[in-house]
């Protein structure tokens, strides 16, 4: 197999599998390809990444590869740091799961290498965000992203009032996540309170062995079984009743 042409310079946004059990196909060849040229990575967790270096059999040594530890709570100075390395060659920036900078960290360095000159070059990989939309047979002309909604009782309440609202006013998928522990809750609140017609759609597990996607109105919701979606990796789907 060719070896990806190198490019120099540049900043290689790099998606990883979604979950810890990935599929052979979770990733194009010609990614893992252009993965297999780099020795510098931004990494959201070393542990993760290197998991991820295996899985795709990267030819440089573990105690080898540069790896510099990008997530939340990385303060600007070592952001500019960051982007120093992107003097002497290209860098690979890794998410923990899914696309970096897209409900994860990283944009902000993104921001600052345009603001250098500094080449940017996404990779293909699984987006959560867009398997779900894909699959959700919701409107996908448009769409909004929360992340994740409140904790908080009364705020969630409101929070998923206003996503309602906005759904039918604008014609829009909603579309927000929940920490895993969370997920039942959250399936439990749409359900009770969204208007019967509104449909709630649920993506857990995508790309694994175990991926469920429904989407139902919340007035078949309630005449289901409910999924556990405990512990599992999930995306929620909200789209108003025409």
């Amino acid at each position: 197999m060719t070896a990806a042409p190198s490019r120099q310079n540049t900043l290689f946004l790099i998606p990883t599998p979604l979950g810890k059990t990935p599929s052979n196909n979770a990733l194009p060849p010609a990614v893992i390809e252009t993965v297999h040229t780099l020795d510098t990575f931004l990494v959201e967790n070393i542990q993760s990444a290197l998991r991820f270096f295996q899985w795709i059999k990267h030819p440089v040594a573990d105690y080898q590869l540069k790896l510099f530890v990008l997530n939340k709570k990385t303060p600007p100075e070592e952001l500019n740091e960051y982007l120093g390395l992107l003097r002497t060659g290209s860098v690979g920036m890794v998410s923990e799961a899914g696309c970096p900078a897209v409900a994860d960290p990283g944009a902000e360095l993104v921001k600052m290498a345009h603001s250098r000159g500094i080449d940017v070059v996404p990779l293909v990989g699984p987006s959560s965000i867009l398997l779900a939309l894909m699959a959700s047979g919701m409107n996908g002309q448009s769409f909004s992203f929360h992340g994740y909604l409140p904790i908080d009782k009364q705020a969630l309440q409101s929070a998923i009032s206003r996503l309602e609202q906005d759904s039918s006013s604008r014609r829009q998928t909603q579309i927000f996540m929940e920490t895993p522990h969370r997920n039942n809750a959250l399936l439990k609140q749409l359900i009770n309170q969204v208007h019967p017609d509104t449909r709630i759609g649920i993506a857990v597990s995508l790309t694994l062995p175990d991926e469920h996607i429904t989407n139902k109105t919340a007035s078949d919701w309630r005449q289901s079984p409910l999924p556990d979606l405990l512990r599992k990796p999930a995306i929620f789907l909200l789209e108003a009743g025409k």
